[in-house]
């Protein structure tokens, strides 16, 4: 195992320090191959898994306000669900969200049936009547 640090590097032995922040799993892979490929192995297959993703945070009208672990797959409403479901001056309809990788940290607007991403910062507004 090994863990991908705050500035998205990943050091691995015999190759050396790659960066991994921006690519896709299957994109590391081929790197990492690429990297062993020429002067370490004949025919090298590297598998990568992500074992722990970045926990979300839920503030606002929901009962529990919290960190959570992230799940992948995990929609809004499933997030809302988690940190207890909504308070009773809650507006159910829709979710505020500042973006775990958006580096312009804008807050926007959401349907609830959207896919959460690991860091995600979701604000549930209070209704007003």
């Amino acid at each position: 195992e090994y863990v991908v640090d705050g500035s998205g590097d990943l050091s691995l032995p015999l190759v050396g320090t790659i960066h991994a922040k921006g690519f896709s799993l299957k994109e590391l892979e081929n790197n990492i191959i690429d990297f062993l490929k020429p002067d370490y192995l004949l025919n090298p297959r590297v598998s990568i898994q992500v074992l722990n993703y970045r926990p979300f945070y839920i503030l606002g009208e929901v009962n529990r306000p919290d960190s959570y672990s992230y799940v992948n797959g995990m929609t809004y409403l499933n997030a809302i669900a988690i940190a207890g479901g909504f308070t009773y001056r809650a507006k159910q309809d829709r979710a505020y969200v500042i973006s775990g990788v958006d580096t312009s940290q804008e807050e926007r607007q959401v349907k609830l049936e959207k896919l959460v991403q690991p860091g995600d910062i979701i604000r549930i507004d209070e209704r007003l009547f």
